[in-house]
């Protein structure tokens, strides 16, 4: 069976539709012990703490999550076994109404 070649217009036409257009792929990664219990939330997500789950690929304690993001600000955390916690690799913060901080993101 042929496969069917599919044009760049084509497949920016199937992202436009499925609302993909546009978005940029972004990983987001945090050390934590192996075994740990890490999810991703954020204002891209309205704050779901088990929306994100993240992958301990290779079981050496590196977590990744993979998110297709519009062009924009955004903020986020980690929680790393039900503990909220900003991105340490990130000098980018700010303070949030719950008194702690959130880590921020300028995806362009």
């Amino acid at each position: 069976m042929a496969k069917k070649v599919v044009s760049k217009k084509e497949n920016e036409a199937v992202a436009s539709k499925s609302g993909m257009a546009g978005r940029r792929r972004v990983t987001f990664k945090v050390a934590a012990a192996v075994g740990s219990k890490v999810f991703l939330a954020g204002s891209f997500n309205d704050w779901n703490a088990e929306e994100c789950p993240m992958k301990d690929k290779d079981g050496k304690g590196e977590f990744t999550c993979l998110r297709m993001l519009a062009p924009g600000r955004y903020e986020y955390k980690f929680i790393v076994d039900g503990i909220w916690d900003i991105d340490a690799s990130n000098p980018n913060f700010v303070s949030n109404d719950m008194g702690t901080l959130n880590s921020v993101l300028e995806v362009k």
